[in-house]
């Protein structure tokens, strides 16, 4: 059965990030794609110019009229904005019985803020409710309050640091670091050190869109009836496989977006 998969994110007219990234995700990984917009965002390869959060009656109404009809399968959460926000999503979801993947969206490709600074705490309010959280090293600082991890082990110290927080899983993702490797670690409450999923680096600019993408296909997977473990390896496959395609798309002379559906025959030739 295909599962129904509903994100909650922001809009990217650019089609890289976004509620865009997360339609063609959760499409090209076998999923029906729902969407709940909580932002709409002027931005392309280069930058966000202009940002404008939408009213929560709406977002409430929106997650409304989704429960009321369709049975929802897995949620995926990515940029919310402010703390109103947040805590409207929060109170929308709330007793559903599914999977959901939090990727805690703060801060654009190009360094522009999508989460306002006051609305961090709100959003460790809202750990508690993911199934997994996704964030990529900034983020993990972020939401700790510390310094960026600059080591595999410190990765490993700031994951467990995440988990403390209340979400049933960690990803942490460690494409920031240096390396010739781009190693994510997988962390749950079960106990240990993880289970660790890594990729060769790809030499490309072309990675906006990467975070909204894998979570949206992790999502997708635990919504199918997947294992946290084996979503996860999927998951890190196909974004790994949607950056090392990017260079065959030619959007826009700054970051452009991977190549969700690299899978694809082109018929153009």
């Amino acid at each position: 059965m295909i599962p129904n998969i509903l994100s909650i994110a922001g809009s990217d007219c650019s089609g890289g990030a976004g509620i865009q990234a997360d339609i063609k995700s959760i499409s090209a990984n076998g999923g029906y794609a729902m969407s709940v917009i909580t932002a709409l965002t002027a931005q392309n390869t280069q930058g966000v110019s202009a940002v404008s959060l939408c009213d929560t009656g709406m977002i409430a109404a929106q997650i409304a009229a989704i429960r009321d009809d369709i049975k929802i399968d897995a949620i995926k959460i990515g940029m919310l904005g402010d703390a109103q926000i947040i805590d409207c999503v929060a109170q929308g979801i709330s007793g559903l019985d599914c999977p959901v993947v939090l990727d805690p969206v703060m801060v654009a490709k190009g360094g522009d803020r999508l989460l306002q600074q006051e609305a961090v705490s709100a959003l460790r309010s809202l750990l508690p409710q993911a199934t997994l959280i996704t964030p990529n090293l900034p983020e993990a600082a972020d939401l700790l309050d510390c310094d960026e991890a600059s080591t595999t082990r410190e990765m490993q110290a700031q994951a467990q640091a995440l988990l403390d927080l209340g979400p049933e899983a960690v990803l942490l993702k460690g494409g920031h670091l240096g390396g010739a490797d781009s190693p994510d670690l997988l962390l749950t409450h079960k106990g240990g050190k993880g289970v660790w999923f890594e990729s060769p680096r790809v030499a490309t600019k072309n990675t906006h869109g990467t975070g909204c993408t894998y979570a949206s296909a992790l999502a997708t997977y635990l919504g199918a009836g997947l294992a946290l473990e084996e979503a996860a390896r999927r998951a890190k496959a196909y974004i790994s496989a949607s950056i090392a395609a990017a260079d065959q798309l030619h959007v826009g002379s700054g970051h452009g977006p991977v190549h969700h559906f690299h899978f694809l025959k082109d018929n153009t030739q």
